[in-house]
């Protein structure tokens, strides 16, 4: 019997013994399993290069906050136009001392969250209609894409005629300005579907709605949150100027009394409370996307 040159073809003639190549196929898979990753084979380096983060985003701010209070302390800056950093936080340990900041906190969340979720809602759907439907671009992409050309504190004297000096009109300002992150993130992450997976929906035969449901939406969805921490960011910048309209009571009504009582470093403490609202909403959002997204990869080059 005439066996064949290739082992691929070969037949086995004893069931009960394995060929050599079916040992080497074996050894060869056993090799590529046992493969070490990455984590496992560099946990020092990992655990340095998580140091050296960290480090590096705590010890540059504290570096920056010595520098200033030794440009202050060797009067290189005068304390009138900039106070050290000493003074601010009694600034600070002032105003929550007469539980005047933290009302203020309060009311201005409120109000940044009100528009952001009035904005970003409006953004949200008109993004989706936009992006699913080819009516929905002819009718809302045109119009959008021309209104986010101008900017926001420019409508501010039209909202007050609108709306007035109370609170209508700053929850307007916010409005204004988150609708447009939202629309514009939206909109690219619906139509950046890849056609791949359009394609096989319609080969397993999908309808529409669970096009949208399972495939659009999903593989947007990063997309979508990213505009939604855009959106929430703006919505605290827009925060800051909606407050300058006759505000009677937020860290807007806060930094106006500092102003015209020439409290610099109030001014300076409002401004850092603006910041810190900031960063903790970035935080927020970044665990909102790590809780919705834990499938997506972390890229990183070094």
């Amino acid at each position: 019997m005439n066996v064949p040159r290739y082992p691929s073809a070969a037949l086995r003639l004893d069931a009960g013994a394995p060929s050599e190549w079916d040992e080497k196929r074996t050894n060869d898979a056993r090799a590529l399993v046992d493969l070490p990753t990455r984590e496992a084979a560099q946990p020092g380096a990992l655990a340095l290069s998580a140091l050296r983060s960290r480090g590096l985003r705590i010890g540059v701010p504290l570096a920056l906050i010595v520098l200033w209070q030794l440009a202050s302390s060797l009067q290189l800056v005068a304390p009138e136009t900039l106070p050290p950093p000493t003074v601010i936080v009694a600034a600070l340990k002032e105003l929550i001392a007469d539980g005047e900041l933290q009302s203020a906190i309060g009311v201005s969340l409120v109000r940044a969250a009100t528009g952001l979720a009035i904005g970003g809602g409006i953004g949200l759907l008109a993004g989706l209609f936009a992006g699913l439907w080819r009516v929905g671009e002819e009718i809302v992409d045109a119009p959008l894409q021309m209104l986010r050309t101008i900017p926001f504190i420019a409508l501010i004297p039209l909202f007050i005629t609108w709306f007035g000096i109370g609170e209508g009109a700053k929850v307007a300002v916010i409005l204004a300005a988150t609708i447009f992150p939202m629309y514009l993130n939206t909109y690219a992450g619906v139509r950046g579907v890849d056609p791949k997976l359009l394609e096989a929906a319609r080969v397993f035969g999908l309808s529409s709605r669970q096009v949208a449901l399972r495939i659009i939406l999903p593989t947007a969805l990063p997309s979508i949150l990213v505009g939604v921490r855009y959106s929430s960011a703006v919505a605290l910048l827009a925060l800051v100027v909606a407050e300058q309209i006759n505000a009677q009571n937020g860290i807007g009504y806060i930094l106006v009394n500092a102003n015209q009582n020439q409290r610099a470093d109030i001014i300076i403490a409002g401004i850092l409370v603006y910041a810190a609202l900031g960063i903790i909403t970035d935080l927020l959002m970044r665990a909102l996307e790590h809780l919705a997204l834990p499938w997506r990869p972390r890229f990183e080059l070094a």
